[in-house]
């Protein structure tokens, strides 16, 4: 059990390395979106990353058991985003959805695999940040790519599929990988990290 509610300096090099192992795995999702659905990468990132992310974010909740790990990691995803030259709504989204996870997660007490998986799925919208504005700010966004030295055919390319519908349709997927992606985190710590005494 744990001695107190507060984050201690374990706790923060934990989350540390969480929050890396989850960074290299939302790394891994960008290059495969793009090598696997070129043109609709943007569409389909959010629930990839979502698919392949849920045992490093359900082993980070059911390990540290404390408000803030959730909260952290959506910190510096959003100030990744934000450095790497995404919009400031890329920030607001990772820390908005992360604190909200947390919340839910800790309405489980970190501990039902319902709410455990439940705020995974919160968690996982805030991935939208940096590709949101796609849809809702397309004159921002395109001025932001001219700025960066992009030109009319790459941005042309870009936006081909972006529309309501393939909104839409990266919404339900992102809560479906989720849903997946949370379960089977749940199911491996169940498997493998219960009975090894690592939670």
């Amino acid at each position: 059990m744990n001695k107190t509610n507060k984050l201690t300096v374990p706790d923060l090099i934990s989350i540390g390395v969480f929050t890396a192992l989850y960074f290299v795995l939302v790394t891994i999702a960008t290059f495969a979106s793009v090598a696997i659905f070129p043109g609709f990468n943007n569409v389909v990132l959010p629930a990839f990353c979502a698919l392949i992310s849920g045992c490093v974010y359900t082993l980070l909740v059911v390990k540290l058991q404390k408000f803030g790990g959730i909260s952290v990691m959506g910190i510096v995803m959003g100030l990744f985003f934000m450095i790497s030259g995404h919009f400031i709504i890329s920030f607001a989204a990772n820390i908005v959805m992360g604190i909200v996870a947390d919340c839910v997660a800790k309405v489980g007490k970190y501990k039902s695999k319902k709410w455990i998986i439940l705020s995974y799925v919160l968690f996982s919208y805030g991935l939208f940040g940096p590709v949101i504005p796609m849809w809702f700010m397309k004159d921002a966004y395109v001025a932001n790519l001219v700025a960066r030295g992009k030109d009319a055919v790459y941005i042309a390319e870009l936006f081909a599929n972006i529309n309501m519908v393939t909104f839409v349709l990266a919404v339900v997927a992102t809560l479906i990988c989720a849903l997946v992606g949370g379960w089977f985190g749940m199911k491996m710590i169940k498997k493998h990290f219960v009975k090894a005494g690592i939670v």
